[in-house]
């Protein structure tokens, strides 16, 4: 998938539009429309998709049971309608891998742990840090630092900006929480989404916004919250926050108390 974006010329715009584009093929695990419309971005030049990131494209199909256009993620007009709002409570102490925790065992504080652990692992734009991440935040038998989602997000925006698997300070990526879910949740379980605001700046260049949502299992294990053992929750609709697409997915807004 990474090679959609080939050449070694100056990063441009419609380079940067296609990269976001990827991004939320990877992060959201989208359907395999998706693809396609980033095909369709970057016109005739013969561009060919690998035969793993159509498998894995196909297995996000499956699991997600419908479809989502790219249009969708990107800023629309604005709903004047109205939906809910969730009260995210702040960390109250650094855990492992540098991601905010002690939040109570609450949906709400399921949420925003899988707020701190997803940008705590994408913001850091780097593989290594990812997988730092993941293997200190999933349960046994859930995500690993070989097939976590989070971790496929950042090797992709590496690899497209043609940087190594330890970062560089060419690119910065900002996560911003703007809405969420509760699909559901028990006494110890939750599953939560989260529709973000994802910002990529490469080498200063003019940055560039898409949305891209996370949904994940979360099971309290003692003191915090863990992605759940398993596969990762279905995805959501990667929605812009306040567009008509975003109330119709269920999001509420996000209130982080202070």
């Amino acid at each position: 998938m990474a090679r959609m974006l080939a050449g070694p010329e100056e990063w441009n715009r419609r380079r940067i539009q296609v990269l976001m584009c990827v991004v939320v093929i990877v992060v959201a695990a989208v359907v395999v429309g998706i693809v396609w419309s980033v095909i369709e971005l970057l016109g005739a030049g013969g561009t060919t998709l690998s035969s793993s990131a159509e498998s894995d494209t196909a297995a996000s199909d499956s699991r997600a049971g419908r479809t989502t256009s790219i249009d969708e993620a990107h800023p629309g007009p604005l709903s004047t309608g109205h939906t809910g709002t969730i009260r995210i409570p702040q960390p109250s102490k650094l855990g492992e891998a540098q991601v905010g925790t002690g939040f109570a065992q609450s949906p709400a504080g399921a949420l925003a742990q899988l707020i701190a652990i997803d940008r705590r692992a994408i913001e850091s734009a780097s593989v290594v840090s990812a997988q730092d991440v993941i293997a200190a935040w999933a349960a046994q038998g859930g995500p690993s630092p070989e097939n976590w989602s989070g971790v496929a997000a950042v090797q992709t925006l590496l690899e497209a900006a043609g940087l190594p698997a330890s970062g560089s300070s060419d690119l910065e990526i900002q996560l911003e929480p703007a809405m969420g879910l509760i699909h559901g949740a028990e006494a110890g379980t939750a599953t939560v989404c989260v529709d973000f605001i994802l910002t990529a700046t490469v080498a200063g260049k003019r940055p560039d916004r898409v949305a891209a949502a996370d949904c994940q299992h979360m099971d309290w294990r003692g003191d915090h919250w863990a992605i759940a053992p398993g596969e990762e929750a279905a995805p959501t609709p990667s929605s812009w926050p306040g567009t008509q697409a975003s109330y119709d997915a269920g999001y509420q807004w996000l209130e982080f108390l202070l």
